[in-house]
This record gives C-alpha cells, structure tokens and sequence, in this order.
C-alpha cells in the first residue's frame, strides 16, 4: 500500500472550508452573525499564523453543531456543499487525485476540520479514507466536543499512526500534500512531500529542502 495524503483546505480546495461553514452560518441567521464573523476570522488569522488554541477554537467551532438536531444540520450542510464547497473545486486537484488512484495508490485525505463538514466533501472527491477532526456525538446528537485527538499539526502525525496500526500499512513511499506550515510535522514524516500553493514559511522551508512545489489553482 501506497498512500498518497492530501491536507483538504487551500490545498485540494481553493479555500477553506471551515471558515467558510462559519460564514455560511453567519448569512443564514444560524448564529449572532457580528459575535460570529469576528471570532471566526480571529481564530483564521491564528490559525494562518501558527498562533492557534486548537481546543478553543473548536469550543466556538463545534457549538453550532450542539445547537440544533442532525436532521436540521445535514439539511443545512447539503445547502452548504452547493453554495460554498463546489465553486472551491480545482480541476487541477481532481487531476491529481485521479494521477494517484491510477497508479494504485490509496488515497487519504487529512484534515483538521470536523467530520461533519469534511465528510461530504472526501465523497465529493472520490476519497475512500478520511482522517477529521471527530465531533462526540451521544444519542445522535452533537455534543459540542470533541472526540479523540484533533488532527492538527502533531495530532495529525499521531491520527495517522494510527490509522497506519489499524491497516497493517506504513508510510513508505507516501506522499503528503499540503498548503500549511502547520503541516509540518507530518511533511516531514512522509517520503514525497509536496508543498501546494503553500504559505510563506511552508514556501520558505521547501525551497531549503528541496521539496516540490506546485499551484493546483484553476
């Protein structure tokens, strides 16, 4: 088994998409929408800068989810997939997913936004294994926490262990794809990785490594 790994937002994505489940909240009336836009684009520029409290942030994240009943939630999310999440599509991307799978790899995607929001999205793309940060949920409802470790930055190294214990796989030969220096730890943990339209420190540390980088943007 060969992985080929891509992170999901700003990377197989032109944006992201948590973000955009927070503004997509505000321009329905779901949440307060002044409290809402400006917590949400402080915990985006903490998050762009390396400065985020991932168990803060999903405090805030994970409260809508909390709020209101799953029936009501998956009714506003295939709204969300339509109106947000496609016109973030790439070509590009798609060519590269397909580039992998035709070479027999097996195809993950990681990522530090909740399931709830990226699992629709992994189908989307045709992506079979998907590691998210996991909402708790109890008598089919959301709880407002979170399960398990958040995979972010090392927590996606450990998620992926994991996962690599469960499948009886490895990481030889695996790609990593990704936008982000919060990244990092797992770029560096893979054979191939690839910094994709990626960040400025991410830019700066490939370029001394030597690793690939490339534009998926259409």
């Amino acid at each position: 088994m060969t992985l080929a790994i891509f992170d999901l937002d700003k990377t197989l994505l032109a944006g992201d998409s948590d973000h955009a489940w927070g503004e997509f909240l505000v321009e329905q009336g779901i949440v307060d929408a002044e409290l809402y836009r400006r917590e949400n684009d402080r915990f985006y520029q903490e998050y762009l800068s390396g400065q985020l409290d991932i168990e803060d942030y999903l405090s805030f994240a994970l409260a809508p989810l909390a709020a209101h009943d799953m029936a009501q939630l998956q009714q506003w999310r295939e709204q969300f997939l339509a109106e947000k999440i496609r016109p973030m599509m790439q070509t590009k991307a798609t060519d590269l997913i397909d580039h992998h799978r035709n070479q027999g790899h097996t195809l993950m995607i990681i990522t530090a936004t909740n399931r709830f929001i990226t699992e629709p999205v992994a189908g989307l793309l045709g992506i079979e294994h998907l590691i998210a940060t996991d909402p708790e949920l109890q008598d089919g409802r959301y709880t407002g926490r979170v399960a398990g470790t958040p995979s972010f930055r090392d927590g996606k190294v450990s998620r992926l262990n994991r996962w690599l214990d469960e499948h009886s796989a490895s990481l030889e030969g695996a790609w990593f794809y990704s936008d982000s220096h919060n990244d990092l730890p797992l770029l560096r943990q893979v054979a191939n990785p690839v910094a994709v339209d990626p960040d400025p420190e991410l830019q700066r540390t490939a370029q001394q490594q030597g690793w690939p980088i490339l534009s998926l943007r259409d």
